[in-house]
């Protein structure tokens, strides 16, 4: 079998949405589970929707998700991709080819022309609203007098009205049959110059060597478009998988209308992307068994367009929540702060020393769902020793227990040198035995004691980060001294 070749191509008209990452993904696994090749194209011939910084920010987020492109043509460093907008002279090779071959034609038609066309076959009822050709039997004459008289043509393909079925073979769909006389005379080329997606992504498809495409479900209804390109032109075309809709929790489909959509905004909001990606393989694609959380090489080892579904897959942000917690608790320490110092540039912690971060991490790891949780959880270390305690546990630090408890444990603490989470879990142990207070009754009243809160990360951690004169204090204070 020859190498596989597969290739991202967005559209630089904004941000990437998730549902754009999972065809990244879907393409990227394939190409690296066969030992092909994963190519990024920017589809850049829509000048008049095209995001200044678009392009940029799509090659940083596949890169932040660890899916780097192989290297395109041009200069630019590693990873640069194709651009369509520096391939125009390819695309008019492949009109002109078309041109010459009567399966297409120049269109003169105005916009005007167009929409009165289209609101006279509504108004007749007609199933199928789309152009009627009434520029395919233009003389070579009507032609030059339209030119001459300033009119910019667009070139159309022309799709023959009995050409009978034309068939999809979709590795995910399996065949999809699709009517000809149903089928548009697309635009190939606009009055700009510029090519359509249409005979672009088929002209770059070939030109690229690629042998299969991965993209949305919503381009299926093309594809036999691109089936007719490939066949008029005498090219082989790639074996198409058109992959499900990714779907809201109503099952609406999933748009930039209805909640957050964009890559960008999930990496702001504290996911790692190890994380996101994880969630988003599962998406419509499953392993065959009940595994959920899988690195990177292990989703590279287990896909298969086999195992792609039909059916729409739900984006379940609990989901999300509860994966990116897995993966939070199991980020080495350095790492973790690594990570966290993003979402503390703007707190009063930016500065923290980095011993101190690490610890302060350590003690509330487990409690993290996203990095943007990190500041709310240590402010519980900057709480000044005179900080309020809640109102409705202040009577439980004054019973007899909890009173006898702390004077042991200050007499204890006193005598030692520092504290650290060991030595405080065996000083917790001694002033149980000596005191008797135990369980709930010893360590309710010492939490409240040193953390000013009810609940809270492992109190030895906590401990560790605050250091005993700080334990001391708040000791002292709970005792009334």
């Amino acid at each position: 079998m020859s190498e596989i070749r597969v290739r991202f191509a967005p559209s630089p008209t904004g941000e990437l949405h998730v549902g754009g990452l999972r065809t990244a993904l879907f393409n990227y696994l394939f190409a690296r589970h066969t030992g092909g090749t994963f190519l990024l194209r920017i589809e850049d011939t829509d000048r008049a929707r095209h995001v200044p910084g678009s392009e940029e920010r799509i090659v940083e987020l596949l890169q932040w998700a660890g899916m780097a492109p192989a290297e395109g043509p041009h200069i630019g460093g590693p990873h640069a991709p194709y651009r369509q907008s520096e391939r125009l002279d390819h695309y008019r090779k492949s009109a002109e080819a078309l041109l010459e071959a009567g399966h297409a034609y120049r269109c003169y038609c105005s916009p005007e022309t167009l929409e009165a066309m289209r609101a006279e076959q509504t108004a007749r009822g007609d199933a199928v609203i789309q152009y009627d050709g009434r520029c395919r039997g233009l003389s070579d004459a009507e032609r030059a007098r339209r030119e001459a008289g300033g009119d910019k043509p667009v070139i159309r393909m022309h799709v023959p009205a009995d050409g009978g079925p034309i068939v999809v073979n979709d590795l995910v769909r399996g065949d999809v049959a699709f009517d000809s006389a149903q089928l548009d005379d697309q635009v190939l080329i606009k009055s700009d110059g510029f090519p359509t997606y249409h005979l672009a992504v088929v002209t770059d498809d070939h030109a690229m060597g690629i042998t299969h495409v991965l993209r949305a479900e919503e381009w299926l209804p093309s594809t036999p478009k691109h089936l007719l390109l490939y066949r008029w032109l005498g090219w082989e075309p790639p074996q198409y998988a058109h992959l499900p809709l990714l779907l809201n929790a109503d099952r609406s489909k999933m748009s930039k209308r209805k909640g957050d959509v964009a890559v960008e905004a999930y990496r702001e909001q504290g996911y790692l992307p190890e994380a996101l990606v994880n969630f988003i393989a599962l998406l419509g694609w499953s392993s065959g068994d009940d595994r959920e959380i899988f690195s990177p090489q292990e989703l590279i080892d287990a896909f298969s367009i086999e195992r792609i579904g039909k059916t729409g897959a739900v984006f379940d942000r609990d989901k999300l929540d509860w994966m990116n917690q897995q993966y939070i608790h199991a980020l080495p320490i350095e790492r973790l702060s690594e990570q966290a110092r993003t979402f503390l540039q703007d707190s009063p912690y930016a500065d923290v020393e980095e011993t101190k971060l690490r610890k302060m991490l350590s003690a509330v790891q487990t409690k993290l769902v996203r990095l943007t949780d990190v500041p709310a959880h240590l402010e519980q270390f900057f709480r000044d020793d005179e900080a309020p305690i809640p109102p409705d546990s202040e009577a439980k630090l004054t019973t007899e227990e909890a009173r006898r408890a702390f004077a042991d444990f200050r007499q204890r603490l006193e005598g030692l040198e520092a504290l650290n989470s060991d030595n405080f879990r065996e000083l917790m142990k001694a002033v149980a035995k000596h005191t008797g207070v135990k369980g709930k009754s010893l360590w309710e009243p010492m939490r409240i004691a040193l953390t000013r809160d009810t609940s809270g990360p492992d109190l030895a951690l906590f401990v560790d980060v605050l250091g005993k004169q700080t334990i001391l204090n708040r000791i002292d204070r709970a005792l009334g001294q």
